[in-house]
Order: structure tokens, then C-alpha cells, then sequence
């Protein structure tokens, strides 16, 4: 009876270790199919978007581009400091977990401000600052407003753009997008929820532990 107890544990940690090893984030998007002939065989080949390249300037004037996370899996999100609707909790529940991965260099944070003409650049480090956070591993970025919204748009399928209707005059997604060291979106969590927020630091957990 021992040993059959004994063999009927093993199995299930067995089988348990094979789910975690096996657990991944998908990659979202839609893919484009390229072709490849391998040893006389056609081979078809799933080619998911990326975040493109980028440059932006952040709250201590320098500039912030995709090398700047070269190697990290980073969060990322749109939002304005004058926001009187979502932005600042969405703000409250990105420092959650920043918090939960402040002492982890390979995980940072990009925030972008959809009205760079309100959030000057001292204006973006004083928020940093009465906030606490460490301007190396959390970027506030400001830079032309079109190519902001162009980059919400096509490079992380968000929203952001002006709206007198909308509260604050814009309107933007509440997400939060965490993407790899590949530049590829892993997942979008809604910012305005803490059991979201939970979601988005067990998933970087999963997603750290992805091979390189």
C-alpha cells in the first residue's frame, strides 16, 4: 500500500511539473504566415506584430527608445496627468506592481502622456517624484502627440486620441499592456481592477520564466 501511495504521488507531481514547464503566454495580435523550405519541404511560419521602434523623452529629458528595454519585459500604458476619470487609478495599480518587482531588473515601466502639451517634462518628474519611484526602472515619456497616438494605435492596438466629449478632453484605453523582451504583447490587463492587476503580476511571473 506504501509504495502504491508513493507511485501515485510521484505521478501527480509529475504531472504537475509538466503543466508548469508547459504553462506560456500566448502572443497576441494577428499573425502574418511566411514560407520557408526546409529540407525540400515547405514550412509554415506564424509571424506575430512587434511594438516598432519608438523615441520618446522622459520626466529626467532623456530620451527613451525600444534599446531602452532591450533584454526586459516592460509594462506599458497611456495616460495624462490632468486625467480626472481613470488615469490615476489606473496609476494606483501599476505601482502595485511596481512595487511587487522593484527589486527585479529585468521587469520596467512606460508610461506615456497623451497631452504632451499639459505634461511638460518637469511636470512628468514631479509626479514621478511624489509618487517615489526609481526614474530608471519606471519611464514617464512625453514627445510629439501624434506620434503617441500613432504608436497607441498600430503598435500596442490601444486607443488615445482627443475627444471634447470625453472627460479630461481624451479619450484612451484603461489597459495595461505587458510585453516581452522580443516586443511582442503578451497580455492587456484593465487597469482600473485590482484582481486584474493580480492577473498581470502572476503572468509576468509565468512570462519571466519563458526561456530565452
Amino acid at each position: 500500500m506504501r509504495t502504491y501511495l508513493i507511485q501515485a504521488f510521484t505521478i501527480v507531481l509529475t504531472i504537475m511539473s509538466c503543466r508548469q514547464t508547459q504553462e506560456k503566454l500566448p502572443l497576441l495580435g494577428e499573425p502574418t504566415v511566411s514560407q520557408r523550405v526546409v529540407k525540400g519541404k515547405k514550412v509554415y511560419d506564424s509571424i506575430y506584430p512587434v511594438v516598432p521602434s519608438f523615441s520618446f523623452t522622459d520626466q529626467d529629458s532623456l530620451t527613451v527608445n525600444e534599446k531602452t528595454f532591450a533584454g526586459k519585459a516592460y509594462i506599458a500604458d497611456f495616460i495624462f496627468l490632468s486625467c480626472p476619470s481613470i488615469c490615476p487609478k489606473m496609476t494606483a495599480e501599476m505601482k502595485k506592481v511596481y512595487d511587487h518587482f522593484s527589486t527585479d531588473e529585468r521587469v520596467s515601466f512606460l508610461s506615456h502622456t497623451i497631452d504632451p502639451e499639459r505634461d511638460s517634462i518637469p511636470r512628468l518628474k514631479a509626479f514621478t517624484v511624489s509618487l517615489g519611484l526609481d526614474d530608471k526602472k519606471w519611464k514617464f515619456v512625453t514627445g510629439n502627440q501624434d506620434s503617441i497616438y500613432l504608436l497607441a494605435e498600430r503598435g500596442y492596438f490601444s486607443t488615445a486620441y482627443r475627444d471634447s466629449t470625453a472627460p479630461g478632453g481624451y479619450l484612451h484605453s484603461g489597459g495595461l499592456l505587458l510585453i516581452d523582451k522580443n516586443r511582442h504583447i503578451r497580455g492587456v490587463y484593465d487597469g482600473t481592477n485590482p484582481k486584474e492587476t493580480g492577473r498581470l503580476i502572476n503572468d509576468i511571473n509565468i512570462l519571466l520564466k519563458e526561456p530565452s
